[in-house]
């Protein structure tokens, strides 16, 4: 008589997807309540997975339409920023093919910190082609934030090593780019490219505020990534604002009055 396998080597194969189908059948009718919440579990995993690419293949119309019209070379683009009281506005631009896939891409603010930041390397390696666009606090200042969240979308667009043949834009419209284009409301819910550049975008940003928050611990940037929390108002209203503040922005402003 054949021994049966012990819990602890199911699991093993289960964890490292290394079972047959009669493997598989015969975990579903043993016995063992062991074996059965690990099967349980493993049905619970194929189930997220499912949905994972159910959703992926829904985020993935807006390319698919685009590559069936013979446009190969689509970019998607997406920004991170606007709303913080210091630091710059970050624009990402990705393209990808009909090769690529991420499972559980969505929306970066979606996102747990760690799965952004593995989402973020395994982008810039499966990507066709990325670009970044940065936009400093001084220059939100000059021209609002809505203008600077453009500029970073541009330049992220320039960094490409081709010219896209065409866009798709999380909520604004590029006009100063003679590029066929489309404004997408929510985008990065919508559609994988946009999605991919809000991780790139917001990876991006959150890093270099990491770097600012080095610099002035007091403001916690490192934590807050420059919005405008308890600690954060607390500190700028104690010791002003740093030359990464936006001081156009009413609370900054107002730190610089007082």
């Amino acid at each position: 008589m054949t021994s049966r396998e012990t819990i602890k080597e199911i699991r093993e194969k289960l964890t490292n997807e290394s079972y047959s189908a009669a493997d598989w059948q015969a975990y579903q009718e043993d016995d063992r309540k062991g074996v059965q919440a690990l099967v349980l579990k493993e049905q619970k995993k194929h189930a997220e997975r499912q949905k994972n690419l159910e959703h992926f293949q829904e985020m993935l119309k807006w390319e698919q339409h685009l590559w069936e019209q013979g446009h190969t070379y689509i970019s998607g683009i997406d920004e991170a920023g606007r709303g913080p009281l210091a630091g710059p506005v970050v624009a990402a631009a990705v393209v990808i093919d009909d090769s690529f896939y991420l499972e559980g891409l969505d929306d970066s603010k979606k996102l747990s910190e760690s799965v952004r930041e593995r989402f973020f390397a395994t982008i810039k390696e499966k990507a066709v082609d990325f670009g970044i666009g940065i936009v400093d606090a001084k220059t939100i200042d000059q021209i609002n934030i809505y203008q600077a969240s453009k500029l970073a979308m541009k330049k992220a667009v320039l960094e490409l090593k081709h010219q896209p043949q065409f866009l798709l834009i999380d909520a604004v419209k590029l006009p100063e780019l003679p590029i066929q284009q489309e404004s997408i409301v929510k985008g990065d819910q919508k559609s994988v490219s946009i999605a991919a550049a809000s991780v790139l975008a917001k990876v991006t940003r959150d890093r270099r505020m990491k770097e600012i928050g080095r610099q002035y611990p007091s403001y916690q940037f490192e934590t807050n990534m420059g919005y405008g929390t308890k600690v954060h108002l607390e500190a700028l209203k104690q010791l002003g604002p740093t030359p990464y503040h936006r001081q156009s922005f009413s609370p900054v402003k107002e730190a610089t009055q007082s």
